[in-house]
């Protein structure tokens, strides 16, 4: 599954800003070294900011790219990987249910969805949502879960601004510099 935008200075329809940049999203199903290494510096970036899927502080590089070599290795993640003008800048997994829970296996789980401090406001964040929500309703899903930290103002604003409804606060959801830092859980359900 692949989207590819191309905005030629009209604002777009999701309420970002316009962009001459050419936007695409896809699922990952490998990565070059030279698109390994273009991840791990969009994660670092991102970690840095704040938005750092657990992480504190960026790991080693060589646990980074383990990470992410390990993820494409796991059948019930599916990883998809934003482009800026062809640089990797951005990601999001949905995680879907192990096949022995039945019970919860049309409800997919969005993770680590980040772009990048240099790409962010162009509307890259809106098309990792569409991929994802449009990826879990073609394999059959009927309903996705989030979780995030509460200091992630700008992921709320997004999340919500597509319909994605707070259920819950988790108060000692992240430890940060010795600080707990509450956590929203999100939900919505799909067509």
């Amino acid at each position: 599954m692949s989207q590819t935008t191309k905005n030629n200075g009209t604002q777009t329809g999701s309420g970002t800003p316009a962009t001459d940049a050419e936007m695409k999203v896809a699922l990952a199903e490998s990565l070059s070294e030279g698109d390994l290494q273009d991840l791990c510096d969009a994660t670092v970036d991102a970690i840095n900011a704040g938005g750092g899927f657990g992480w504190v502080s960026p790991p080693p590089r060589d646990t980074l790219e383990r990470y992410w070599q390990g993820l494409l290795l796991i059948p019930d993640r599916r990883v998809f990987i934003a482009r800026l003008d062809g640089l990797i800048a951005g990601s999001v997994q949905l995680h879907l249910h192990p096949r022995n829970n039945e019970a919860q296996a049309m409800i997919g789980r969005i993770t680590t969805a980040f772009v990048a401090t240099w790409a962010r406001g162009k509307g890259l964040g809106h098309l990792l949502i569409d991929a994802v929500e449009a990826d879990a309703e073609l394999i059959g899903l009927r309903a996705l879960t989030l979780d995030l930290r509460e200091t992630q103002s700008n992921a709320i604003r997004t999340y919500e601004s597509r319909g994605y409804t707070r259920w819950g606060t988790q108060p000692q959801y992240a430890l940060i510099d010795g600080q707990w830092i509450a956590g929203y859980h999100y939900t919505k359900e799909l067509r």
